[in-house]
């Protein structure tokens, strides 16, 4: 029953940002992981950033510097602030985030839909 879905996708000029966000709901006990992932046509699937439960971020060196992860654990939430926007980030995004079930140490990742992000001039 868990459900992962993003907003924020959409058409932006060079060097323009957008910010991507991810909820998370449904019945779990916790999140660990959230991470954000893009696929372009053509291109292998990218791992863009990620966050831990305690908030230890790590990038893809094509975006750091550019891009930022962050959680709200409160709301079930992550972000990803996209800075500096080139063409080449034209992709769909994904969230992706590993769920504790109930039972305490089973896990399991889920997918978001994918949200379309255009960069063009």
């Amino acid at each position: 029953q868990v459900q992962l879905v993003e907003s924020g996708g959409g058409l932006v000029q060079p060097v323009g940002s957008l910010r991507l966000s991810c909820v998370v709901s449904g019945i779990f006990f916790s999140i660990n992981a959230m991470l954000w992932y893009r696929y372009a046509p053509g291109k292998q699937r990218e791992l863009v950033a990620e966050i831990t439960r305690g908030g230890s971020t790590n990038y893809a060196d094509s975006v750091k510097g550019r891009f930022t992860i962050s959680r709200d654990n409160a709301k079930d939430t992550v972000h990803l602030q996209m800075s500096s926007l080139k063409p080449e980030d034209t992709a769909v995004y994904y969230c992706n985030a590993e769920i504790v079930d109930l039972v305490v140490g089973s896990t399991r990742n889920y997918w978001g839909q994918g949200t379309q992000v255009t960069v063009s001039s």
